[in-house]
């Protein structure tokens, strides 16, 4: 198979992606308009009848003081990355980065290696000598995941550090996702462990409503995400960043972002986003007050966004980042038994991969980072 790969239009990439059941939200043309900080690219692979069979988003980060670049595909590219010619994909990507100034190319293979089913992860937690995931006997593994490792590694690439849960600008390695394909609604709430499904049915009780928020509320959900931020010590995006994804995002496809919220007697309690690209339904951030706890409103949102998720044909509800620690002291562990609870599985992914155009560039950015 003779591949060629060129720059293509966003609606060249807008439109293969809407031919596939799902990619990732990091991975549609509209995502580069959220990263502002970054010049981006859409690029598209050819097969020999001219058919378009591969798309990328290439984000483009300038090095302070000089003309070279990271180039970055989160979560990408799109491309099938188990096929066994895997380097005619990806030579021609590299040759053409190279040229557009790229100095190191990073991406993030969409590839699953192992998952873990709730089982599995509550008998970890238990055991007190298993301290991470990566010590439970995965329920699935993905003998494929490792040829494709192998095959980046005969070509150069080189395995990143791990995104740990996914804050900041890395994405996440590891993350929790309900299976939706081939269950009833009920099957997915008889999954839930008797915490969530108590807590849905005392929020019900109290009177929780879940409504769906719009562009004019989200200085409201910027209210509730900048108090989750002083609660859970980390450094908030702004209410600009919010807009902006709003936007842009629901001007490629109106169904695109979803902003929920929870509220008893009025008072909004909890809120969260939600991105949807084909099958695939990500819960994005969330944010909570410090009050109403009692009431139970993030179990009740979760709940309503898993059954709207349910509703629009989607094959997974993906919960995002967890930490691999599953050690009760670790301040991350709330996030992984939170989820959990959820009667999912945790997914590992093949996480990020680097290759340096420029060993010395490469090698003064690693440094540069370490010292953030």
């Amino acid at each position: 198979m003779s591949l060629t790969l060129r720059t293509i239009s966003r609606e060249q990439h807008l439109a293969y992606i809407q031919t596939l059941p799902a990619a990732s939200h990091c991975q549609v043309p509209a995502w580069a308009d959220v990263k502002t900080e970054w010049r981006s690219e859409s690029l598209g692979w050819f097969d020999k009848n001219e058919q378009l069979v591969g798309a990328g988003l290439v984000l483009y980060r300038q090095l302070p003081k000089v003309k070279r670049y990271l180039a970055y595909l989160p979560e990408g590219p799109v491309i099938n990355w188990y096929a066994p010619n895997l380097d005619e994909w990806l030579k021609p990507m590299l040759a053409h980065l190279k040229q557009q100034g790229a100095f190191s190319v990073k991406m993030g293979p969409p590839v699953v290696i192992r998952r873990w089913d709730s089982t599995a992860i509550k008998s970890g937690i238990q055991d007190p000598d298993v301290k991470r995931l990566r010590d439970v006997e995965a329920t699935h593994i993905e003998p494929r995941a490792f040829e494709v490792a192998d095959r980046l590694r005969k070509m150069g690439w080189q395995q990143g550090e791990d995104g740990g849960a996914g804050f900041g600008d890395v994405q996440p390695r590891y993350v929790f996702q309900v299976p939706l394909a081939n269950r009833s609604l009920d099957d997915v709430l008889k999954g839930f462990n008797q915490l969530w499904r108590r807590n849905i049915k005392k929020a019900e009780k109290a009177g929780v409503e879940v409504v769906q928020g719009g562009y004019e509320d989200l200085a409201e959900w910027q209210r509730l995400y900048e108090i989750t931020a002083v609660r859970d010590h980390f450094r908030p995006r702004p209410l600009s960043y919010f807009q902006r994804m709003w936007t842009v995002l629901n001007s490629e496809d109106p169904n695109r972002m979803r902003l929920y919220f929870a509220r008893h007697n009025g008072v909004n309690l909890s809120a969260a986003t939600m991105l949807v690209v084909g099958g695939h339904v990500w819960y994005s951030y969330g944010a909570s007050d410090n009050i109403g706890r009692e009431v139970r409103p993030s179990n009740a949102m979760q709940w309503r966004m898993l059954r709207d998720a349910y509703a629009m044909g989607a094959t997974v509800y993906d919960l995002r980042g967890i930490s691999d620690s599953l050690d009760e002291t670790d301040h991350l562990f709330g996030l992984i038994q939170f989820k959990v609870g959820t009667g999912g599985e945790a997914a590992e992914y093949l996480g990020e991969w680097d290759f340096p155009l420029n060993k010395l560039l490469h090698k003064a950015l690693d440094m540069y980072m370490s010292r953030r």
